[in-house]
């Protein structure tokens, strides 16, 4: 009986260290993929650095022009952004973006796109109660063009990020913007440069 014993609490201390370890490997798993996955957008902040952010990049999409046949057209470049990550401290915010900017202008009673371009970007923020909006953009960085891209968005976004670069942004809300900012009905057509 004693051997028994001896077995019966050699199985029970076996099956509770089997019970620690799968615990231990559910605990690092659980966190592991926390750490990798994004944080939840905090939609309050979101809703009011959005506005600075794309009121940003248009300025700065203007001023890059929008090609000869844009400007015979009074084109214009339109732009919006979707959040990626957001990290807000001491009145400071870096918020990792998707934007879209779409060149559009008119002809003959109709919007045409003239050009367009999906890009991540990483804009500062800091508070600043005179700026419109509360905040005021300090800095923003994309990626190059051609090799260098895929380098820059590994440095600056984790992997469940990147792969949400991939994902096509719709250009319907633009489209309403241009056609209003042009006096076009909200059902005019949308054609080529």
């Amino acid at each position: 009986m004693p051997v028994q014993s001896a077995r019966s609490a050699e199985s029970v201390l076996s099956l509770r260290r089997a019970a620690a370890g799968v615990g231990a490997a559910a605990v690092l798993a659980a966190t592991g993929t926390w750490v990798l996955w994004p944080a939840a957008v905090d939609a309050r902040l979101w809703g009011e650095i959005r506005p600075v952010i794309e009121a940003r990049i248009a300025a700065d999409s203007q001023d890059s022009g929008s090609g000869e046949s844009g400007s015979a057209l009074d084109a214009r470049w339109f732009c919006r952004a979707e959040p990626l990550e957001l990290a807000a401290h001491a009145g400071e915010v870096r918020a990792g973006v998707n934007t879209l900017c779409v060149g559009y202008g008119v002809r003959d009673g109709g919007l045409v796109e003239c050009g367009a371009g999906q890009f991540p970007q990483v804009v500062r923020l800091q508070r600043d109660d005179a700026a419109d909006g509360g905040y005021r953009v300090v800095s923003r960085e994309e990626p190059p063009d051609g090799a260098g891209y895929t380098p820059w968005t590994h440095a600056h976004f984790g992997v469940y990020v990147r792969s949400a670069l991939q994902e096509p942004m719709s250009s319907a809300a633009l489209e309403t913007a241009a056609r209003a900012h042009f006096g076009l009905p909200a059902d005019a057509s949308v054609g080529e440069c």
